[in-house]
């Protein structure tokens, strides 16, 4: 109570609230900021002691400026509240897990089901938010803030400002050479800067979103039919959409541990060298099923205009989404559609999500209700983190000890890697027990199988976790992801296609999530202006 009281009696100047929270914000929650300059200073053979020093007065001393642009009466509690509150989560997950959150990671954190949200939620994630974000925030709206005339206000305001650009050129010219260094050679660092760049992505969203001029839409393969022989089994082709796996933790891609035990086994080809359109699943997803390349995607092009299920549905194939990530992003609006329930009493499913075998309940019966030639689409949620160990039954922790917490950053790096390696495995046993039911329908169908992942993950890598981080400076594990083809003696008959020559494609081809599109119209035997054969994985081994 001393405290509260001794805080009601200060009857601090705007001001001086300024200057206190931009100390704050400067010293403490940009400890993200401070943890990726250590590990930059530890890889340099000299730093200049007094360049260090300034960085917290260079930060104080610009976001004084910033904030003194929206510290004003009536208004000044309730924008640094939710300021405060705000950086806090962020500055706990750039801090544990090396996020930035521009545009897209915010599409990522908007679109997240909440199931997805409570999975990073912690004991510790909760400490922090408290400590630094509720914990200030109470005592900022105890604070009393003394109450001048507009006139005096803005003078003193400008005076501030233009002490703290004072400083600012000070620090400029006594260590520019050393701020420029840093900056260009580590660019991702002011993207981990708390507040601007946080709030420069949710602006950016916000304009995206609600503020684009709206595009007219788009029906493309407008001539796409089939061509598959009249007389000709129909063809089933199951497309098993992965979640957060990357390859290099694949066996069947030269990865040490037995992470793909169920399809090692099997005739099944897998491709080493494959290529992400984006590191999360807001952009891969929709990228992977547009015409778009990844090099020319733009969102609102691709949701104002045909995906590739739209196309093949013109065409007469008969399409089955099923959804366990809680992620379609609206690829399947004009298909059949079923998405998971937490269903407790399904052994496969709890409140925090279904196991992805769960997907291939009613599996035969999901294929019969279909006509003619058809695609089945299974979403999983694989190894989507932090909570890894949510993601396989108790049976499948193979390799341990594994990660049985949500906060990751409090695993060892073994358990971490156990963990992810446990949800790698069971995506394999849940593919090698999809190709089982596939064989169980041989007589009737022609039956293949790919399966791919819609972007990679970090496992600590350089103090780097999780998924999301701007493309062009993200790490290749989250890039590089696993492509698995399958092909039952019938399908391959009736393709021409030649299993030998895949196999050896499948070690030196470069592929990437571009190849999708015009790799599933080649396998339903789809014709179209669209279709270009160079990016179909199957058209080189066609006899």
């Amino acid at each position: 109570m001393k405290i509260i009281n001794t805080i009601k009696q200060l009857k601090l100047s705007h001001h001086a609230i300024t200057i206190i929270i931009a100390i704050y914000f400067a010293v403490i929650l940009n400890l993200p900021v401070y943890k990726s300059l250590h590990e930059i200073f530890n890889q340099l053979d000299a730093v200049n002691t007094g360049f260090v020093i300034s960085i917290p007065f260079f930060f104080t001393f610009a976001l004084t400026i910033i904030f003194s642009l929206f510290s004003w009466p009536k208004i000044t509690k309730i924008f640094f509240s939710v300021l405060l509150l705000t950086s806090s989560l962020v500055s706990y997950a750039t801090y544990n897990y090396g996020t930035i959150f521009d545009a897209e990671m915010i599409e990522n954190f908007i679109e997240t089901n909440v199931g997805e949200a409570s999975s990073y939620l912690s004991f510790r994630s909760v400490i922090w938010f408290l400590g630094l974000g509720v914990l200030p925030t109470i005592l900022l709206i105890l604070t009393p803030i003394r109450h001048e005339k507009l006139v005096p206000l803005i003078a003193k305001k400008l005076g501030v400002i233009f002490i703290s650009g004072l400083g600012i050129v000070l620090i400029a010219s006594a260590y520019y050479q050393d701020y420029a260094s840093v900056g260009r050679n580590n660019g991702y660092i002011k993207r981990m800067i708390i507040p601007t760049y946080y709030i420069n992505g949710i602006a950016e969203y916000i304009h995206q979103t609600y503020f684009y001029r709206p595009l007219p839409y788009v029906h493309i393969g407008l001539d796409a039919k089939q061509t598959a022989a009249p007389g000709q089994k129909p063809s089933l082709v199951v497309f098993i959409l992965g979640e957060t796996a990357r390859t290099y933790n694949y066996h069947a891609n030269g990865y040490p541990r037995p992470t793909t035990p169920f399809t090692d086994t099997l005739p099944v080809i897998s491709y080493r060298h494959v290529a992400s359109c984006g590191t999360a699943t807001a952009v891969s997803v929709p990228c992977m099923f547009s015409r778009l390349d990844r090099k020319n995607y733009n969102e609102q092009r691709a949701y104002h205009q045909d995906n590739l299920l739209d196309v093949l549905k013109r065409a007469g194939i008969d399409i089955f989404w099923k959804e366990n990530d809680g992620a379609s992003k609206g690829i399947p609006k004009h298909v059949k559609y079923q998405e998971l329930k937490r269903n407790s009493q399904d052994p496969l499913c709890s409140l925090a999500g279904c196991k992805d075998m769960a997907l291939l309940n009613n599996f035969e019966q999901d294929v019969n209700a279909l006509q003619g030639n058809r695609l089945v689409v299974l979403h999983l949620i694989g190894s989507h983190g932090p909570a890894y160990f949510q993601r396989y039954p108790q049976q499948f922790a193979y390799f341990q000890p594994d990660c049985q917490r949500d906060d990751i950053e409090n695993c060892t790096h073994e358990q971490l890697v156990n963990t992810y390696d446990n949800t790698i495995r069971y995506t394999d046993y849940v593919v090698a027990q999809t190709i089982t039911r596939l064989k169980q329908l041989s007589e009737q169908y022609n039956t293949a199988l790919i399966y791919l992942s819609d972007h990679g993950e970090s496992l600590g890598e350089n103090g780097i976790y999780l998924h999301g981080l701007p493309y062009s400076i993200a790490p290749q594990e989250q890039k590089h992801v696993p492509l698995m083809v399958w092909l039952s003696d019938g399908y391959r008959a009736a393709q021409h296609i030649d299993q030998s020559c895949l196999k050896q494609q499948a070690q030196t081809a470069q592929v990437s999530h571009d190849n999708l599109f015009d790799s599933l119209l080649g396998a339903l035997n789809v014709s179209t202006q669209l279709y270009r054969p160079t990016q179909d994985i199957f058209s080189v081994c066609r006899k």
